[in-house]
């Protein structure tokens, strides 16, 4: 008689337990997402499509390929994804935190985010840019929330006092009560004049919790105009904004009205599927565009500033930035929540391997 491997004892029994608690945990997940839920409740767009081109020079594996940033650790231990995905559920349930990321990148965010609903991993055929990425979220969340509050949290960031930070990223949710239309940015202290970010110039006096209207929004200006920006008090952009759903909405459209149209179309014939003809055409067609730039540049009167206090945070933008968090930062500290993706590249090992660049 025959013994096929499935019937030896102790060998493929555990593989298909595992298997299919893996379903099963899956299948829970996309219950969860079809479940009615009260509007106007709180949601992450967590950004996690972008190729980190400013840092490539210090992400390249052993075989020649770049890894982009959110898929590495700062020393040896989490993703800086993971760490962002566990910031986000500060705020909100798995089940509201939609993640945004690029076909491209499935071998780095298949398992970091395999505790997320299916439907919250919002493929996109390529990365065209945070204004596209957002606005593809967004249109996602509509279609189950249709006055969201809604977070946007880049996933490529470090932070030495999570504490801080959540507790900011609260409270602006909490202003979003007091002004449903206001888009309001958090706020970081700069320690130099830096050309890489973008600067935020809150005009004097607050107009409550600690919040203030915003004089001027500058990206990534010269050098001459980061000191004077400085000077004048301006905060770093830290791209973490809140904004309800609709306030998002009619930004895009006051840009670019025809692009959320097309959008639209684009994810009501996808029904859900993460290969979807429309999307990809439309991506084809898509220029690179910036959220920042091009849809909150120019729109000040509407913008709101929170200032974070110190936290330790910064973008890893530049390999001197990642050598300034080196020296700074304590070791890593044990993550938990969900499952545990070491980062596909230590920023540390790197940095030392290339001589700091």
């Amino acid at each position: 008689m025959t013994t096929s491997t499935n019937d030896t004892p102790g060998i493929e029994a555990p593989r298909d337990a595992a298997r299919d608690r893996r379903v099963f945990a899956r299948l829970h997940a996309l219950r969860l997402t079809r479940q009615p839920e009260a509007r106007g409740r709180n949601w992450v767009i967590l950004l996690a499509a972008g190729e980190g081109n400013r840092l490539r020079r210090l992400t390249m594996d052993g075989s020649g390929t770049r890894v982009p940033k959110q898929f590495c650790s700062l020393r040896n231990g989490p993703s800086l994804l993971h760490h962002a995905l566990r910031r986000a559920e500060n705020l909100a349930p798995r089940r509201r935190i939609c993640a945004v990321v690029a076909r491209q990148h499935a071998r780095w965010w298949r398992d970091s985010l395999s505790s997320l609903p299916p439907p919250n991993v919002i493929v996109q055929p390529e990365n065209r840019g945070t204004a596209v990425g957002i606005l593809l979220a967004l249109l996602h969340i509509l279609q189950r929330d249709s006055i969201a509050r809604i977070l946007v949290l880049p996933s490529d960031h470090h932070v030495i006092d999570e504490h801080a930070l959540s507790a900011a990223m609260a409270r602006a949710f909490v202003r979003l009560r007091k002004e449903p239309e206001a888009l309001v940015l958090l706020g970081m202290k700069p320690d130099d004049a830096d050309t890489e970010l973008g600067y935020i110039v809150p005009t004097p006096g607050a107009v409550g919790d600690g919040v203030a209207h915003v004089a001027n929004f500058i990206e990534k200006p010269s050098p001459p105009e980061a000191r004077v920006l400085v000077a004048r008090g301006a905060l770093w952009n830290s791209f973490i904004i809140a904004a309800h759903a609709p306030t998002l909405l009619a930004a895009f459209n006051a840009r670019d009205p025809a692009l959320v149209s097309r959008m639209q179309a684009a994810v009501k014939s996808s029904r859900g599927s993460r290969e979807s003809p429309a999307l990809s055409g439309l991506y084809d067609v898509l220029p690179t565009l910036d959220f920042s730039r091009q849809i909150l540049q120019g729109r000040e009167a509407q913008l709101r500033v929170l200032p974070v206090p110190a936290c330790g945070w910064t973008d890893l933008g530049t390999p001197d930035r990642v050598g300034k968090s080196l020296r700074g930062a304590a070791a890593e500290l044990k993550a938990t929540g969900a499952p545990i993706v070491t980062g596909a590249l230590s920023l540390e090992q790197q940095f030392a391997r290339f001589g700091g660049l």
